[in-house]
C-alpha cells in the first residue's frame, strides 16, 4: 500500500497523482493501480510519469468506474501498486523527439528527465496540460491543441523518437517513420501502447499485439515496441 501525497487536477477529467514510497521503476513502465475492493474487478494501469526520491507520479484520465475511484483520493489517502510493469523505452544517445498526444503525454515526462537535450512536442484536442513542466526540461517544445502534433515533427531531423498517444496518432507515426527511413533516415520510432490491460503480468492475454514476428503482449513484451514491429489491423 501507498499513501496519497497529492491529487490534483490539472484539466477536464486529467488528474496528476503522487504516492509516496520507494517504488522506482524505468521510462515507460507501468504500476497497477487499485483503491477499492472486489469491484471493480480489474485494477487499472497507469505509465509511470515521474520517479522522485520521495515516491512516483502518474498523470491519468478519468475514463470508467476505475478511474473515477482514483480521482477522488485525497491526501492520506491509501492505494494499492504493483509493480513496475512491462519493457519501457530504451536509454538512447543522438538526437530524441518525444511527441505524446492528449494522456499520451504522460510516459514522456519520465523520459524527458532521463533525456536532456531532447524536443519536446505535446498535442492536445482541446486543452492543454503540463506544459509548464515540460519547458523546464525541453531543449525545446512545441504545443498544437485542436491540430496534429506530428505534422511538426520532421521524422528525418532525428535518431530516436519516442511517441506515445492514441492509435491512430500511432498509426501515423509508423507510417511517418517508414516514409523517413525509405527516404535515407535512420530515425528508429519507438511507440508505447495504450492497450487495455487486465494482469500486467502476462497471463491473460488481453493486451495482445499483432506483431511481425506474431501476437505479443503489450504488459510484458512492451508497452513500447519499435514500429516497425507492430501491424496496426484499423
Amino acid at each position: 500500500m501507498a499513501t496519497v501525497i497529492s491529487n490534483e487536477r490539472l484539466a477536464e477529467g486529467v488528474f496528476h497523482l503522487r504516492v509516496e514510497g520507494n517504488h522506482g521503476g524505468q521510462m515507460g513502465q507501468f504500476y497497477m493501480l487499485r483503491a477499492w475492493g472486489a469491484y471493480p474487478l480489474l485494477s487499472r494501469p497507469l505509465s509511470i510519469h515521474q520517479v522522485n526520491d520521495d515516491g512516483v507520479e502518474f498523470l491519468y484520465h478519468v475514463v470508467g468506474e476505475g478511474t473515477a475511484i482514483l480521482a477522488g483520493l485525497i491526501p492520506g489517502d491509501t492505494v494499492n501498486l504493483e509493480g513496475p510493469f512491462g519493457s519501457g523505452f530504451p536509454f538512447v544517445s543522438g538526437k530524441v523527439a518525444l511527441v505524446g498526444g492528449g494522456i499520451g503525454i504522460a510516459p514522456l515526462f519520465y523520459c524527458a528527465e532521463k533525456l536532456p537535450g531532447s524536443d519536446v512536442y505535446l498535442g492536445f484536442s482541446r486543452e492543454a496540460f503540463r506544459t509548464e513542466a515540460f519547458s523546464s526540461r525541453a531543449a525545446s517544445l512545441t504545443v498544437d491543441v485542436g491540430g496534429r502534433i506530428l505534422d511538426s515533427v520532421d521524422f528525418a531531423a532525428y535518431d530516436h523518437i519516442f511517441v506515445c498517444g492514441p492509435h491512430p496518432m500511432l498509426k501515423s507515426a509508423q507510417q511517418k517513420g517508414q516514409a523517413a527511413m525509405e527516404a535515407g533516415s535512420r530515425t528508429q520510432v519507438y511507440l508505447s501502447l495504450e492497450n487495455r490491460m487486465a494482469c500486467g503480468i502476462g497471463a491473460c492475454l488481453v493486451c495482445s499485439v499483432s506483431c511481425r514476428d506474431g501476437q505479443r503482449k503489450a504488459c510484458a513484451d512492451g508497452p513500447v515496441f519499435l514500429a516497425e514491429e507492430v501491424i496496426f489491423h484499423d
